[in-house]
């Protein structure tokens, strides 16, 4: 088992690797050119698209604010408090300017997976709209490249049961245990019973929930940052001018920080951006495939702000947190450094901030991974799967919840890294067609 544990480790080491960094990165930059910043100038109108899109009578199961939600819903996770605390302690505090990078350029990518499956997605036998990666592989690059779509189906559903699933109640447990010393079997009932309520009801009950949970975990988080923040409000500047300087220069090791290069920033901060916000691995578009619209581009408009929220918002947030209180150099790592971080500032109050962002974010990742594995398995075995799909997920829960997941963890880390590849290969074949539509877009404007 240890052998097979390790070979998982350097596999996920390499799939996770440079090169893999560097085409999730090289194709926001692509992307963000071609489409001349569009993307960037169309951030504000993307808002009141947003607020508009509460409301819908178009075809299409969920509204395009409930399509955000649900993306938003499973995008916003462990990685926002820990995945920032760990790309810090591993990268320094210039890791975070890379996130802030890799979430400007990730915003066209978000919005041409986004448009690409509104415009190629279908209505499957029970009426329901069906989308994402591996529709458009398949009905916008034909016959030649299709086997790239049950590829990407295959890794899908697998990364969700790991990375969406199990991972996600093993957070919420561990979260409970130190913060309420709360047994993870009690943990575990009460978790699968709140899933099990949610994604019975499929994509309408899913968007419902997270149309009201997720703003209000959204704004709690950041309310929480911002009281952390406003309290040392004198420390920001600086913040602000370490984060910029240590990206572009080595770190000296001071207290129980180890010091880093400045690659380890790029690496650790590019990686940690990408994982948090999921631009180019292909599982946001999933959910706005299902959105009542017309407008592919007014979509991916809608759709970008997922990132834009995610990392240049709430990862910022916690960074913000462990850079200003000096936490960061203190030699905790993940959710830990977080918890320090918002205890040095808040004494008693900090880790139930922490915790309760934790248990929720986790809990949403869950809900929305689902309705992400299911689509991606009923592509490879048509909708008779999704029941089955449904009991399984619910199954899964409590083995999360209560099991120890380093192996489970390393398959699912593969897996969804793999998914970026027959996505990043639609997106540049395809990538002529999002070119396309947002000119005439801007001319009928």
């Amino acid at each position: 088992m240890n052998v097979f544990h390790d070979w998982l480790n350097q596999l996920s080491v390499f799939v996770w690797g440079p090169a893999t960094m560097a085409l999730l990165l090289g194709m926001g930059v692509y992307l963000t050119l071609g489409l001349k910043a569009f993307t960037w100038l169309n951030t504000p109108h993307a808002f009141v698209s947003l607020w508009r899109g509460r409301k819908s009578e178009q075809e299409g199961d969920i509204t395009p604010y409930q399509a955000l939600m649900t993306a938003l819903s499973a995008t916003i996770g462990t990685g926002n408090i820990a995945g920032v605390a760990t790309a810090i302690y591993m990268g320094g505090p210039g890791a975070v300017f890379w996130m802030w990078m890799t979430a400007l350029f990730g915003m066209s990518t978000k919005y041409a997976e986004s448009l690409l499956a509104v415009k190629y997605r279908e209505t499957d036998h029970l009426g329901k709209h069906v989308g994402g990666p591996m529709y458009y592989i398949k009905n916008g690059l034909g016959k030649r490249w299709y086997w790239l779509a049950p590829l990407f189906a295959t890794f899908g559903t697998l990364a969700s049961f790991g990375i969406g699933n199990m991972v996600q109640a093993n957070s919420v447990a561990g979260a409970l245990s130190l913060q309420f010393h709360l047994s993870n079997e009690v943990t575990a009932v009460m978790l699968t019973i709140l899933t099990a309520f949610v994604i019975l009801g499929g994509i309408t009950r899913i968007a419902e929930v997270a149309e009201k949970l997720v703003p209000f975990m959204a704004i709690g988080y950041v309310s929480g940052s911002l009281l952390v923040i406003g309290i040392n409000i004198e420390s920001v500047p600086a913040a602000f001018m370490t984060i910029i300087h240590s990206a572009f220069n080595p770190m000296a090791a001071t207290g129980g920080f180890a010091g880093v290069g400045v690659w380890a920033a790029v690496r650790y901060g590019v990686a940690r951006g990408i994982f948090s916000n999921e631009a180019g691995l292909g599982s946001a578009p999933i959910a706005h495939a299902a959105a009542k619209t017309h407008n592919p581009v007014q979509q991916g408009t809608i759709a970008m702000l997922g990132t834009f929220i995610d990392t240049l918002v709430i990862c910022t947030m916690t960074a913000l947190v462990i850079v200003i209180t000096d936490s960061w150099d203190s030699g905790e790592n993940g959710a830990a450094l977080t918890a320090l971080a918002f205890n040095s500032a808040l004494p008693g109050w900090g880790g139930y901030i922490v915790a309760f962002g934790i248990v929720i974010f986790a809990f949403t990742t869950l809900v929305g991974w689902s309705y992400y594995g299911e689509r991606c398995a009923e592509f490879l075995f048509g909708i008779k799967v999704i029941l089955p799909f449904r009991i399984l997920w619910i199954c899964a829960v409590p083995l999360g919840a209560m099991g120890k997941l380093s192996t489970i963890w390393l398959l699912a880390d593969i897996m969804n890294g793999l998914m970026a590849i027959p996505n990043l290969i639609a997106l540049a074949l395809l990538s002529p067609v999002v070119f396309r539509l947002t000119s005439d877009y801007r001319i009928n404007s």
